[in-house]
């Protein structure tokens, strides 16, 4: 396993990270038993994945805390979440804090790494500053949590506004934002002020239902270049749109690529995968700890799709794109 600092918090943390959410929830979403996902993350914590991030809103962590009995505490990087809610049903601060408490007793631990608020919609930001900050704020000198962090809501934020406020502040010590191969915008938008900060990112969305059922990636393409929102070629030979990254010195797959290529962008410190199946948690940490793209292959890929927004933005229950 590869390890890097996770922005300026001083947390020493694995590349590939462990989401516990998204469609397969470690394999609570596809029907598998507790003890099955248990075993997932004690896999990926056993090939030396350390950030293992959930959600109160995920259902799974009950399975992260039960998974983690029996490791040091101190080798594995929890990053949790509270929801906000959306305008017309915010939560208020202390149910934003009990949802931290019951995060600490479901988790069976005295205190969460990184704590997000979760799902931040662009309209709720000023209210998430100004009534929920100050409250996880005193959670936090009180030890319940070491960092503070927020996540969008990829889906209802393709152009990143609330995380466009966010890194501007010293509120958030991390953040967690949709970047793939044709969702870029974060490389103009994000992460030049992340890493002139120092804040702390996860990436999310490397690999979602765009690059992993068939044909969709294809049918998408396709619509898009009708639309005239890609240029020519991108369509690619026989109608393949990314054939041209799959080559003996390229990558061995799509989702080879879309690991690699989120892995080795300047910007994100994890970067964050979901499975239920151990053959992919494998091949996930495989394709992420591989090396870089050709560089040529990177300079077609951002030519041809950089300028997207709002496309693969999937989630549960919602397909876009």
């Amino acid at each position: 396993m590869e390890y890097t600092t996770l922005g300026k918090t001083g947390l020493k943390v694995s590349v590939a990270g462990l989401g516990c959410g998204g469609f397969s929830g470690i394999g609570k979403g596809t029907g598998k038993s507790e003890s099955e996902s248990v075993s997932i993350v004690r896999q990926a914590l056993d090939l030396g994945v350390n950030l293992i991030d959930t959600a109160a809103a995920y259902g799974t962590e009950s399975i992260v805390g039960r998974a983690i009995e029996g490791y040091d505490r101190d080798t594995v990087v929890l990053s949790t979440k509270a929801s906000v809610g959306k305008m017309d049903n915010l939560r208020s601060p202390r149910q934003v804090v009990e949802s931290l408490e019951q995060s600490l007793r479901v988790l069976g631990v005295d205190c969460i790494d990184v704590f997000h608020l979760h799902g931040v919609p662009p309209n709720a930001y000023d209210y998430a500053c100004e009534e929920l900050v100050p409250a996880l704020l005193r959670e936090q000198e009180s030890g319940k949590f070491k960092f503070l962090g927020i996540t969008e809501i990829p889906p209802d934020d393709a152009g990143h506004e609330t995380l466009v406020r966010a890194v501007r502040t010293d509120c958030f010590q991390v953040v967690m934002v949709a970047y793939h191969m044709l969702h870029q915008s974060a490389r103009r938008s994000i992460f030049p002020v992340t890493i002139e900060k120092g804040i702390g990112v996860l990436g999310m969305f490397a690999v979602r239902v765009l690059f992993s059922e068939p044909g969709r990636l294809k049918r998408v393409v396709e619509d898009l270049s009708e639309e005239g929102r890609l240029p020519d070629g991108a369509r690619g030979e026989g109608g393949e749109p990314l054939a041209f990254l799959i080559h003996d010195t390229g990558a061995r797959s799509v989702i080879d690529a879309a690991y690699r290529y989120c892995r080795h962008s300047d910007g994100p410190d994890v970067v964050l995968f979901g499975t239920g199946n151990p053959e992919h948690l494998k091949a996930n940490v495989e394709s992420i700890l591989s090396p870089p793209l050709p560089e040529a292959d990177v300079d077609r890929l951002e030519a041809l799709f950089g300028m997207l927004t709002d496309v693969g933005l999937d989630a549960p229950g919602r397909v876009k794109g």
